[in-house]
């Protein structure tokens, strides 16, 4: 039994994508995952499962797609991949609620950040499946655009942080 962290994009942000957080706890349970919690209602949930990344995206998102009535993107990290994202954060010293991780589903090509636009002082860095990314005035008037995280979603490392600490327990 592997212990697993799912991201749901674009759901309780901004008003667009209402999903209760104890629906989704019922639809990850009806999906065969085990020990389910979920943690803020922007679509982050622990839990454990037998099945891999692949099985466990695949029967979320169609799950999704039927009660949202549109996709709804699902990203998903064993516990151990989660905790190296929080391990190699480039911007451990800064604010963890100015600093996010955006989570993408490929590895991301070596000129992934060449292409960045709007850049007003935010610090980049680019890691495998994750592109780190220090607000250093905070992220409500950024314009930063990074055209290769297009399909992503971010958690800043506060959220990264309990995710982790929550995905141990299990």
């Amino acid at each position: 039994m592997t212990a697993y962290i799912a991201l749901l994009r674009a759901v309780n942000v901004g008003g667009t994508g209402k999903l209760p957080m104890s629906t989704l706890k019922a639809m990850c349970e009806e999906a065969g995952l085990r020990q389910v919690r979920t943690y803020i209602a922007s679509g982050n949930v622990v839990f454990t499962s037998d099945a891999d990344e692949a099985q466990i995206k695949r029967v979320l998102e169609e799950k999704l797609r039927t009660h949202a009535g549109k996709p709804v993107d699902v990203l998903v990290r064993s516990a151990a991949e989660m905790s190296g994202v929080l391990a190699r954060n480039p911007f451990a010293d800064k604010p963890g609620n100015r600093t996010v991780a955006i989570f993408v589903d490929e590895p991301l090509p070596a000129d992934a950040l060449d292409n960045a636009r709007s850049i007003n002082g935010e610090l980049m860095h680019l890691a495998q499946r994750e592109v780190y990314v220090f607000y250093g005035d905070g992220m409500a008037d950024s314009r930063l655009r990074i055209p290769a995280c297009h399909a992503g979603t971010a958690r800043n490392m506060n959220t990264v942080a309990k995710l982790v600490q929550m995905s141990a327990s299990l």
